[in-house]
């Protein structure tokens, strides 16, 4: 799942890729929504929230949600130099280091807004946030060549009515009939990422009620467990 990359990967292996950290996306997303009141993995949102503010000269939120933006794209950029630095080593397992990066930084986020009580617990939750959502969605984009987006649903749902607009056709014998199979695997994979970000989303309200800031240490051990677990498989496969 984080180890086949581009054009080598089944749809099974994008799709348990998908399915897991769309999840993961999903909590954290709709958990420091809930905690703070803004999304981290939102851009359009924040871009958006960003332009409003600018025009009406609003400097201080302005910044805010420049600097949400800014993290996220950074967050991106970071993974990728470390991705294509990897690549250059043939090092398979880049993708995996990745998002042991990711775990652990949600394991000191949690420790930090449980313990150590910042002086704005609310911006530091969402600008880490950012630069890590930022990371992930740069990881999965380069591992699965762009077939799969999961911090973010709105290019999903674009696939979604795209692929079954094309199924659509193939009913009406527009498109040929031999790529409706491609269509099904495409809209499959789609329908479970969007499915994947709404069950994390419920599931990270609940963790937030149940353990408060604990939760991030909670979901970032799991990545960290996911991410060995799939270096380990190529370990053993060799």
């Amino acid at each position: 799942m984080l180890i086949s990359t581009e054009n080598s990967r089944s749809n099974i292996a994008d799709t348990r890729l998908a399915c897991t950290l769309a999840a993961v996306a999903g909590a954290l997303n709709t958990a420091a929504f809930e905690a703070v009141g803004f999304f981290s993995a939102n851009m359009t949102g924040n871009v958006s929230s960003l332009s409003d503010h600018l025009a009406k000269a609003n400097l201080a939120p302005a910044l805010f949600f420049l600097s949400i933006v800014s993290l996220f794209i950074a967050g991106s950029a970071f993974s990728t130099v470390i991705i294509n630095s990897g690549r250059r080593r043939n090092m398979r397992t880049v993708y995996a280091i990745n998002i042991i990066i990711e775990g652990v930084g949600l394991v000191v986020l949690g420790i930090v807004e449980s313990w150590l009580k910042p002086l704005s617990p609310g911006v530091l939750l969402i600008l880490c946030l950012s630069f890590l959502m930022g990371l992930q969605n740069a990881v999965v984009t380069r591992i699965s060549n762009a077939r799969v987006r999961t911090t973010h649903v709105s290019g999903t749902s674009t696939d979604i009515g795209i692929e079954l607009a094309m199924l659509f056709d193939v009913l009406r014998r527009k498109e040929s009939p031999k790529d409706a199979p491609l269509y099904l695997e495409r809209l499959r994979l789609h329908s479970f990422t969007l499915l994947s970000f709404l069950a994390g989303g419920m599931a990270g309200i609940w963790l937030f009620h149940l353990l408060g800031y604990v939760f991030l240490i909670f979901i970032g051990v799991g990545v960290i467990l996911l991410a060995l677990h799939n270096m380990l498989k190529k370990h053993q496969s060799q």
